[in-house]
């Protein structure tokens, strides 16, 4: 038996477990290929957490990392969360602390809490707002200019909020492993050297800031599902992608015919790549790993996320 005879066989056993338990699968776009192969639905953080909400699955299985699965957790607290390995957690989302946050926040009074969805959910019910990279924009926009806004956990998405919204920020000094790995110097390379090419650059990066200022217009800073719709709309044939690697997997699919190329080869995050097909086979069938939210935490957490799920993106 080959390897895609193993893969195939494995896949075609988590459809049928699904479908026998009424399970919904949930990719995110950094997720390994053959995961992303199995999903219903694959995407970023905001067009998954609107897909836990809205839902009629039994069971959610969340192929992703574990602040998502809380997510859709506290949208859908009728529903069992299931996630297949327990060790997928972010570097970004362990940067701050509940604690961190209320400490910050009792020095800040009055300041509105803007968190990024890569937070604890003890950190989200702490906070007034949610957001993702796909509507952070829109979140900060629909603040009133004269408040304060405490934005946290990711320093270069919150310089980046602040050269297109015009507003100041006050942030939190947390980055995502990856993303802070991928530097101007990388941009200004692939720049030079690929002048027929489009950057696709995550706001999450190390460059993102200051990516805007020597791409001469062939940069654009973009979500990762933003990444996939410009792709497809763009008449560019090349495109030079600086995030997680595992989003290429799905712009070649998407968008066959065009060429899609990592601004690192490294840019892989290590808590992504946990998820295995036979651990998602595993999840569904033993139920297991089940992710729930204490229920008084959830309702202080829902709010915020409820917010993000409704604004822009």
């Amino acid at each position: 038996m080959t390897a895609l005879d193993v893969t195939t066989s494995l896949q075609e056993e988590i459809r049928a477990l699904a479908r026998e338990r009424n399970a919904v699968i949930l990719a995110h776009n950094y997720q390994r290929p053959e995961v992303q192969d199995v999903a219903d639905f694959v995407g970023d953080s905001l067009g998954l957490s609107r897909q836990a909400a809205a839902t009629e699955a039994d069971v959610i299985v969340f192929c992703g990392v574990h602040f998502m699965a809380e997510t859709a957790a506290i949208l859908s607290p009728e529903k069992t969360v299931l996630l297949p390995d327990l060790d997928a957690g972010c570097s970004l989302a362990a940067s701050i602390t509940a604690e961190q946050l209320r400490e910050w926040k009792a020095q800040h009074s009055g300041a509105v809490v803007v968190s990024y969805v890569n937070t604890t959910a003890e950190v989200k019910a702490e906070s007034d707002y949610c957001c993702t990279s796909g509507n952070a924009r829109e979140v900060i926009e629909s603040i009133p200019a004269d408040r304060e806004i405490l934005f946290l956990p990711d320093l270069y998405l919150g310089l980046w909020l602040e050269r297109v919204t015009g507003r100041k920020l006050t942030i939190w000094l947390g980055e995502c492993h990856v993303h802070a790995g991928i530097r101007p110097t990388d941009i200004e390379r692939w720049t030079r050297e690929t002048p027929d090419a489009e950057l696709l650059v995550h706001p999450e990066c190390g460059c993102a800031s200051q990516a805007m200022a020597f791409a001469n217009g062939r940069t654009h800073i973009l979500s990762t599902e933003q990444m996939v719709n410009f792709a497809r709309r763009s008449e560019k044939r090349r495109f030079v992608v600086a995030t997680e690697s595992g989003i290429l997997h799905r712009l070649q699919k998407e968008v066959p015919g065009k060429r899609f190329e990592p601004v690192r080869d490294d840019a892989v995050c290590r808590y992504m790549k946990l998820t295995t097909l036979e651990k998602v086979r595993d999840s569904l069938l033993h139920e297991q790993h089940r992710v729930e939210v204490e229920p008084e935490l959830a309702e202080r957490a829902r709010l915020a996320i409820e917010r993000m799920v409704a604004i822009g993106g």
